[in-house]
């Protein structure tokens, strides 16, 4: 395990040099900060969610309105994170041919689907790999800056989490509640998160299946610090 600034971090399982704005499938997991339940509870296997969580759900349903190349499968929002298939399509891009593009240029993604928040979706050099296996060079990016693709899943999830925070921001207000406002500082959801691209349709039945019975194996949860 690698370190930074003195403390211990997960090494990213990111797709090397994968354009995340491209037309694909995606299994995404957003945690909150510390694992915090501030989103609801579980109750007899399905999940109640608190104020807070409602403005979570309202702003995260309202990115799929407001992005149109972006599609939403499958989702659950659970005590202290999200679970959720995503698709990525862009018209006239054509198939992404995957499968074949993940074999042909190595695979760093994870096996299974385990969750664990890893590194931020974005693109450490100059170049990115296209569905079709076309390596893009980026002339106008310094070498060694993160970059956040337009229309791409670090750019939905960046303006996700800011309007989130912007929202219970005001809620706090609204109701005068003691507790610390949300920014740069103090995030309402972990920076990083995890990601993982689908390959195929079992895979995608797979991950789907999880998504949708995640409530009832909430006891069991390694993101549930209660059990």
């Amino acid at each position: 395990m690698d370190k930074y600034k003195n403390k211990y971090k997960i090494g990213s399982h990111r797709l090397r040099n994968w354009d995340y704005s491209s037309n694909a499938l995606y299994f995404l997991t957003i945690v909150t900060q510390n694992r915090e339940c501030i989103l609801g509870d579980i109750v007899t296997g399905q999940i109640k969610l608190s104020e807070m969580g409602k403005i979570v759900e309202n702003e995260f349903l309202k990115s799929f309105e407001i992005r149109n190349e972006l599609f939403l499968n499958e989702y659950i929002i659970m005590p202290n994170h999200l679970h959720m298939i995503v698709e990525i399509c862009h018209p006239g891009n054509g198939s992404n041919s995957l499968i074949d593009t993940v074999k042909s240029h190595g695979n760093n993604e994870p096996h299974g689907y385990d969750v664990e928040p890893h590194g931020r979706a974005v693109l450490p050099n100059r170049t990115v790999l296209q569905p079709n296996g076309v390596v893009q060079q980026l002339q106008s990016i310094k070498p060694n800056r993160p970059v956040r693709l337009p229309k791409s899943i670090s750019s939905f999830i960046a303006g996700f989490k800011s309007a989130v925070n912007t929202k219970i921001d005001d809620f706090i207000d609204e109701h005068h509640l003691s507790i610390p406002k949300y920014n740069k500082q103090n995030h309402f959801f972990q920076p990083n998160y995890h990601d993982h691209i689908i390959r195929n349709d079992f895979e995608y039945q797979r991950i789907a299946d999880y998504i949708i019975r995640n409530p009832t194996m909430w006891e069991n949860d390694k993101l549930n610090h209660k059990k």
